[in-house]
């Protein structure tokens, strides 16, 4: 008999005998019984200090003729949650109709992308996929450039190559979304190479280092199966005829045909946006945010969340997730929230066009940087924008980011580096010159950043960080820094589409993913690809 027990304390010095002791204690059964457990989901609890455990799910297996207690928090005979089939939307169906010669293209190979290719590939489709950028080991040495010559590659960065901006964001598996695709992308992902944790932690990371991994194995496995996979090969055209794609344009020139495009290209393809804009593909302008990324000491925020347990061998670099609601004339509330939170990691510049500058934080799979730090942005929407004189067309978003990046550039005498100013600075509206220890490369130099955003971000970000002081003691610290620009939160632009998940203005072709849109991370980009997958496999 297999039971699960949902809601479950475990101490962070329980021993595997107390915690099967307490076991038996929950279901009121004798030790004998106790077959085997394991643990099948894990969340910390910090909201008490002196009290931090974890809470689980842990299924436990008993002997034939047990009679457990049950309560709404223990389930009987449940499948297990570490078992987890493929969706059968993802499988050709056996009908006869099914096309296995239809050829389909996808453009990016972020989550949104290979994702979309592998269940393509596996249901019988020919696939090509098209990178812009090079392989993900190729891509890193060109970042190293970045970080220690200020040398930058627009092809080939944190925003473009083959993993997609978010591998080089911590490798965050979290997300909110409630869809059937989700436990499958993450096996997916153990099937490639990640830990079996991701399976059960409540905040699963794969880590930069470990996704790069994972990312290479997929690829070769891709190619095994007959994907045409290039790199280097930027999408310059959509190739149309009567109201449907027919296939795409190569800068190179080449032409290739398909009877549907996937396009996952990434929340900074600006040119594709643009140039989808000028051929009359349906666009708008939404919302995201802008703002800065902050960089405190791992160990305050160890301390700060988890108390006199901040040391304990079980407890992970700590994080936290922060809101705040700024009272607005036009809006009435405008948030400013903590974004992509890099614990034990490292801010890095993430620029995609020349003499414009933006930064983004990741983390390796240990988390072991002594520095945490944090996007720390405000809500911006298109009626903001054309207010201050850039427009209200579905390309103003951008426009706005290009002016923060440029601004952002022109504050440091070191191409690439990043300004920097004291959270303290920002606060009282003093810069001093100087600032807090530093990690980031290729350089930090001090700048008044109320100098880089204009007064109507950088007032509801001054309140937001004095109400996340309020949160955590210590947020607004002399001790800690604040670097522009954080811009590339997600996509200002949606690529509109229909209930078929195929753009408004065009058949065949399928905008998938954060730069379309419909997305905002890996996971939640990994099942937009897939459900354009499912819907060309099922309907073709």
């Amino acid at each position: 008999m297999l039971i699960r027990i949902n809601n479950f304390n475990i101490g962070l010095d329980d021993s595997d005998q107390t915690i099967a002791s307490n076991l038996c204690d929950a279901i009121a059964i004798q030790s004998e019984q106790l077959l085997g457990w394991k643990i099948v989901r894990k969340a910390i609890d910090a909201r008490k200090r002196s009290d931090v455990h974890f809470v689980c799910s842990v299924e436990c297996t008993l002997a034939l003729g047990s009679k457990p207690k049950t309560s709404p928090q223990i389930q009987v005979n449940v499948p297990s949650r570490l078992d987890i089939e493929k969706p059968d939307s993802l499988i050709a169906p056996q009908n006869g109709k099914q096309n296995n010669d239809e050829h389909v293209i996808v453009v990016g190979a972020g989550p949104a992308g290979l994702f979309a290719a592998l269940a393509l590939i596996e249901a019988g489709k020919q696939v090509t996929l098209l990178e812009r950028g090079k392989p993900v080991e190729t891509r890193m040495k060109d970042i190293g450039r970045l970080r220690s010559r200020g040398e930058l590659n627009p092809e080939s960065n944190v925003c473009f190559g083959e993993g997609g901006a978010g591998t080089y964001t911590d490798g965050k598996l979290y997300t909110r979304i409630k869809h059937p695709f989700v436990r499958w992308v993450l096996a997916e992902f153990v099937r490639f190479g990640a830990k079996e944790d991701i399976l059960v932690d409540a905040h699963p990371h794969l880590g930069t280092d470990r996704l790069v991994r994972i990312i290479k194995a997929m690829r070769h496995y891709l190619i095994e199966q007959g994907v045409d996979y290039r790199f280097e090969s930027k999408v310059e055209t959509l190739l149309t005829h009567e109201g449907a794609i027919t296939g795409v344009r190569l800068a190179s020139g080449e032409e290739i045909e398909a009877s549907s495009v996937v396009l996952a290209i990434g929340h900074s393809a600006r040119d594709t946006f643009e140039h989808m804009q000028a051929i009359g593909i349906s666009l708008e302008a939404k919302d995201f945010a802008v703002g800065v990324r902050t960089e405190h000491e791992q160990d305050w925020v160890d301390s700060c969340q988890f108390g006199k347990s901040s040391q304990h061998p079980k407890l992970h670099a700590a994080e936290y997730s922060l809101t705040h609601q700024v009272p607005d004339k036009t809006m009435g509330k405008r948030g400013v929230f903590s974004f992509c939170m890099c614990p034990g990691g490292l801010i890095l510049p993430s620029p995609t066009e020349v003499g414009k500058m933006a930064v983004n934080g990741m983390s390796n799979a240990k988390r072991s940087s002594p520095f945490a730090n944090s996007g720390i942005v405000v809500q911006v929407t298109p009626k903001d924008i054309a207010k201050h004189g850039l427009g209200d067309d579905p390309l103003c978003g951008i426009r706005l980011q290009r002016e923060l990046e440029e601004k952002t550039f022109k504050a440091t005498a070191q191409a690439y580096a990043a300004p920097a100013m004291k959270i303290t600075d920002f606060i009282k509206n003093k810069p001093s010159g100087t600032l807090a220890n530093s990690r980031f490369k290729p350089a930090v130099e001090a700048a008044d950043i109320r100098e880089i955003l204009p007064t109507w971000l950088s007032n509801p970000l001054s309140e937001g960080l004095q109400a996340f002081d309020r949160k955590m003691h210590g947020f607004v610290s002399e001790h800690a820094n604040m670097l522009a620009v954080e811009s590339r939160t997600s996509s200002p632009v949606r690529i509109t589409r229909d209930k078929s998940l195929q753009s408004t203005s065009l058949r065949g072709l399928y905008p998938v993913g954060e730069g379309a849109g419909y997305a905002g991370g890996i996971v939640s980009a990994a099942v937009d690809g897939l459900k354009a997958a499912s819907i060309i496999i099922q309907t073709s």
